[in-house]
């Protein structure tokens, strides 16, 4: 059977490591009537304990040479391993699925964003990214890494650090230590504001992260009266997800507002 080989442009770092696979697939909580989606499936080295513990899964890659070794290994399953971009998938609005896999560095934030989007459906996530993207996506109110992921995931989910990974169990090594963590889907399945809006006003604070809130929300063209409450003298990461939320709503009722 042809040997898969890592390929750079696809940011690819095969795990080697038996036992952490299988540690990562064990944080995941496999609940009946749940699908689990693997995104990067690369050699499998996931995919055989998933296996073991899930029948209801598939698997993306957008490597034609991963996906043809994996439906030769595992001809049972073949059906289930898909050869298409995981960004690019559609998925039907009342399934609920769980997400794992060994995140490629390239399209990692990407990747959440797309969690996010579907966070309606997407219950749990557990995934192994570069170190600094996880340091930032568990970050709290306070610290330099706290940003947009932060707040946005942070809002409908239930964010642990596991463990980190060391460069030396991949092939090939990468430059950075790598983590795992998980999400878990909290009860929360609605803001007490403008969704949307939400969204657009973390981003345009973070994208200014320096400046104060007064100055980062410029390009929302808020009233003038409205910059008068004290929050404005705050900067984007001493804010909670709930100080978002009222920041929120505070602004939505700006009359004046451009563009939402």
């Amino acid at each position: 059977m042809k040997k898969v080989n890592p390929k750079k442009h696809l940011g690819q770092h095969f795990l080697k490591d038996e036992q952490i696979a299988k540690k990562i697939v064990d944080a995941l909580t496999i609940v009946e009537g749940q699908r689990v989606l693997e995104v990067g499936p690369g050699t499998g080295v996931l995919t055989k304990y998933l296996i073991e513990r899930c029948n209801d899964f598939q698997a993306f890659d957008v490597d034609h040479e991963s996906i043809t070794y994996l439906r030769e290994t595992y001809p049972d399953h073949a059906p289930k391993f898909i050869h298409q971009d995981f960004l690019g998938s559609t998925f039907e609005n009342a399934k609920l699925f769980k997400v794992i896999g060994n995140f490629p560095y390239n399209i990692s934030s990407q990747l959440f964003f797309a969690i996010y989007d579907h966070r309606p459906q997407v219950t749990e996530v557990v995934c192994m990214i570069q170190k600094e993207v996880a340091d930032r996506i568990t970050a709290t109110p306070g610290n330099k890494t706290y940003g947009i992921l932060s707040v946005l995931l942070g809002a409908f989910y239930d964010i642990e650090y596991l463990f980190t990974v060391k460069p030396s169990v991949f092939h090939p090594p990468p430059k950075v230590n790598s983590a795992v963590i998980r999400l878990q889907r909290n009860d929360t399945r609605h803001l007490d504001c403008d969704e949307k809006l939400f969204k657009r006003v973390i981003k345009s604070a973070f994208g200014k992260r320096r400046k104060t809130l007064r100055n980062a929300l410029k390009d929302l063209n808020l009233l003038p009266s409205v910059f008068e409450d004290a929050v404005f003298d705050k900067r984007a990461e001493q804010l909670s997800v709930a100080e978002f939320i009222q920041l929120t709503k505070m602004i939505s009722t700006d009359g004046d507002l451009d563009g939402v």
